[in-house]
């Protein structure tokens, strides 16, 4: 089960602040501090293909991510431009352990080359 969040609705034991605290007024710094609050993070679309697939690849391997739909959050257009500085690219964008892995490529490769369920087990989101 994933945790999706979005400013009026509740999942999990999530929600989101979209506008708190020193944060409010620039995104990345929002991004950031989302980014560290779980183990794992995606922001994502809720269109997007990709993310639907980076999200299936990690409830698949029993990591349950806090998921950011951008497209259903007011300030979601600030924080995709502000994820577009960090990465070459759109979403999906992980985060793990409040590090930033990328996108779909970057977690893919971790995958396919085992380094990422290391990355999983050091943050905490997997117990194998």
């Amino acid at each position: 089960m994933m945790h999706y969040q979005s400013q009026s609705q509740y999942w999990g034991y999530y929600s989101l602040p979209a506008v708190r605290g020193s944060s409010a007024g620039d995104p990345m710094e929002l991004v950031a501090r989302l980014a560290s609050e779980s183990a794992v993070v995606i922001f994502s679309l809720s269109s997007c293909c990709m993310c639907h697939a980076v999200k299936r690849l990690f409830c698949g391997m029993g990591v349950y991510p806090t998921v950011y739909e951008l497209d259903l959050d007011p300030r979601g257009k600030e924080m995709e431009c502000a994820l577009s500085r960090l990465v070459e690219g759109s979403v999906p964008v992980v985060f793990i352990g409040g590090k930033l892995i990328g996108s779909m490529d970057r977690v893919m490769a971790s995958h396919i080359n085992g380094t990422l369920v290391p990355l999983l087990k050091d943050a905490g989101a997997l117990w194998l």
